[in-house]
């Protein structure tokens, strides 16, 4: 790994803006590839993507340089993918025994599910309203518009890797409010 790589890593873990988006910047293709290879669907793919790069920054203090960071992440990519693959297993059942699977958990939410919904859906508004204007503005083009991250950066006018990493600063910040 060369010096330029080592001491970008420690400046993220230093705590440096730049040098995530550096890392970003510099992995987000690899990791995104190999989302892609295994979900089969650009936007999912890009979503794990972002939870893999999210997680690696959340725990850079723990990365060891005897590895790769590449390696690194893409490990920590592999177990996001499994972990979303076993919560779609989740009330998957065979029922004749002969390998034929029949997903049959039932998915409408109750009445009691669908107002709980909606008091956290009004405490998460409320902790959103706490960041500052610009993280709340990307925030809602993602999440509540629904916007793809192409759509966000020409929106805001702000280049994709831009809104990758603002949106990431953004739900990093919302998690502190809400952990408090």
């Amino acid at each position: 790994m060369s010096n330029d790589i080592k001491n970008t890593i420690q400046k993220a873990k230093n705590g440096s803006q730049g040098a995530y988006k550096t890392l970003l910047n510099m992995y987000w293709k690899d990791v995104y590839l190999f989302q892609l290879s295994k979900t089969k669907d650009p936007d999912e793919a890009e979503d794990n993507t972002i939870r893999s790069f999210a997680k690696a920054f959340d725990k850079l203090v723990l990365y060891d340089e005897n590895y790769t960071f590449k390696t690194w992440l893409i490990t920590i990519s592999k177990n996001i993918f499994i972990d979303q693959l076993r919560k779609q297993k989740k009330g998957i059942i065979s029922i004749d025994g002969n390998d034929k699977f029949f997903d049959i958990k039932d998915e409408s939410p109750s009445i009691e599910d669908k107002i709980i919904t909606e008091q956290n859906l009004a405490k998460l508004l409320a902790y959103i309203k706490k960041l500052k204007p610009h993280y709340q503005e990307i925030i809602q083009l993602r999440y509540f518009q629904e916007m793809t991250y192409k759509e966000i950066s020409s929106e805001l006018n702000e280049s994709m890797s831009n809104v990758k990493v603002k949106l990431l600063r953004a739900k990093k910040l919302l998690a502190e409010i809400i952990r408090k």
